[in-house]
């Protein structure tokens, strides 16, 4: 009886959240929708920012649900990989319009800043990451394992602005004649990948980003480490003659001594900073690396 009451408040919550929006629908409007009484809310739900963050679980359990039944059931035997690519693409962009506050617009609401409404969204952009991985691999061949997560990230951002594109009546081609647009524009970048093989930007460790506290220290270290010895290999590149490339390398390892120590000495870091940005090719390495210590 109590897993009926929550679910019925569940489905009445997320209906108005979709129509009102988050800041619109007040706890009293879903008490009303689903006749209980509003204290009766509290009982399963200790916030209103609490009750959004499970109608946001609940709207991508559904996603993933129906999209293991679109592969079970779906899919024609005669229909080939891309097709069914096309086929995946277009259930989630019809999906993703008809619950467009869940999927796309809660980033500009404050419950984004809710502690457990980010643990939850780490976890579903996991099982995102996962699921568009499989489908890529599907259509296009385990061949693009080796940099199938930058394809993730190049397919994440197609889906993500022509999907915004739709919402903000920019686009109005049918969302099928989108759907295949988008995997003939992927098919193009993975045989490129593939024919040239470039160093992945991305890899398996994603996943184990997004599931660790995104200012938790030891990744951000991790991070800060990687990008200053891909600093060094651009120093190794550069037109110089040996005696200056090491010194440079020298300098950037006094850097990361101080960056990754408990009480970094400022004075001195600004000297070596100053320093690197005496050669323009790194100028764009120490503005990023501020990015990554800030």
């Amino acid at each position: 009886m109590k897993d009926l009451k929550k679910a019925k408040i569940l489905d009445a919550a997320m209906d108005l959240f979709r129509n009102k929006g988050y800041g619109a629908a007040s706890m009293q409007d879903i008490a009303e929708a689903c006749g209980v009484a509003k204290a009766s809310i509290y009982k399963f739900f200790t916030s209103k920012e609490d009750l959004f963050t499970a109608t946001f679980v609940a709207c991508y359990q559904t996603l993933l649900e129906q999209a293991a039944e679109l592969e079970r059931t779906g899919m024609s035997l005669d229909m080939s990989s891309k097709e069914k690519l096309s086929r995946k693409i277009e259930f989630y962009l019809y999906y993703s319009l008809e619950n467009h506050l869940f999927m796309i617009e809660f980033s500009e609401l404050p419950i984004a800043e809710n502690e457990s409404f980010m643990e939850a969204r780490k976890k579903i952009k996991i099982a995102l990451l996962t699921w568009r991985k499989e489908m890529l691999i599907e259509a296009f061949s385990e061949r693009l394992e080796q940099h199938v997560w930058d394809a993730v990230m190049i397919f994440q951002g197609i889906l993500h602005e022509y999907m915004s594109g739709v919402l903000r009546k920019e686009i109005s081609q049918p969302i099928p004649e989108l759907a295949d647009f988008i995997v003939d524009r992927m098919e193009a970048v993975v045989q490129d990948m593939m024919a040239k093989a470039p160093k992945p930007m991305i890899g398996e460790w994603i996943i184990e980003y997004n599931s660790e506290q995104q200012n938790d220290k030891a990744a951000r270290k991790e991070t800060v480490e990687e990008f200053l010895a891909a600093m060094e290999v651009r120093i190794q590149a550069l037109p110089l003659s040996q005696a200056s490339r090491t010194e440079l390398r020298d300098v950037v390892g006094l850097l990361r001594q101080e960056v990754l120590s408990q009480k970094p000495n400022l004075t001195l870091l600004r000297v070596l900073k100053a320093h690197l940005e005496a050669v323009p090719e790194l100028r764009s390495y120490l503005r990023q690396l501020k990015l990554l210590m800030t």
